[in-house]
């Protein structure tokens, strides 16, 4: 849905210094403009490592953002929760919503019936952003959170249509 242009681009109005990050098919290809940005990529192996490391990254005076797919939140629930609720740091991601654009590869893909009620279930603020002209709307999200010093994900449509 969006291009490694615009991902990399609102990366860079953010003064995002880091993405952790486990590569998909719609995020992996992203990564030559995310560092072309001056945004260092940090791989993980699990998604749960992604908000660990975020959670040191911004410790330390970064600020990171997490970038992993819906299947990656499921897996990360337990790390997501240290870090925004016990840790009450104001951490910040980007989940791709598998399978919300088309079912054709993957049909009956359960992310559709359990991403937004485990956001929910995570009370961490989301905005749901379904189309490329409504990029704008992650950097605003972002911003409100940050200025209240609270989590935040932006929830972005993936698949092809």
């Amino acid at each position: 849905m969006f291009t490694g242009q615009q991902v990399a681009g609102l990366l860079s109005e953010l003064g995002i210094t880091h993405v952790t990050t486990v590569p998909d098919s719609t995020i992996g290809p992203w990564f030559d403009d995310i560092a072309a940005a001056n945004v260092d990529i940090v791989q993980v192996c699990r998604e749960g490592e992604a908000w660990a490391i975020a959670a040191g990254l911004h410790l330390g005076g970064s600020n990171p953002l997490v970038l992993i797919q819906c299947t990656g939140l499921f897996e990360s629930g337990d790390a997501l929760r240290n870090a925004v609720h016990d840790y009450r740091l104001p951490l910040f991601g980007m989940v791709g919503y598998r399978s919300y654009l088309s079912q054709a590869s993957l049909p009956g893909d359960t992310c559709l019936k359990f991403t937004e009620p485990v956001l929910d279930a995570w009370q961490v603020e989301t905005r749901f952003v379904d189309e490329p002209d409504r990029i704008g709307e992650i950097a605003d999200l972002y911003r409100n959170c940050q200025s209240a010093q609270k989590p935040g994900i932006a929830l972005f449509a993936e698949g092809r249509a």
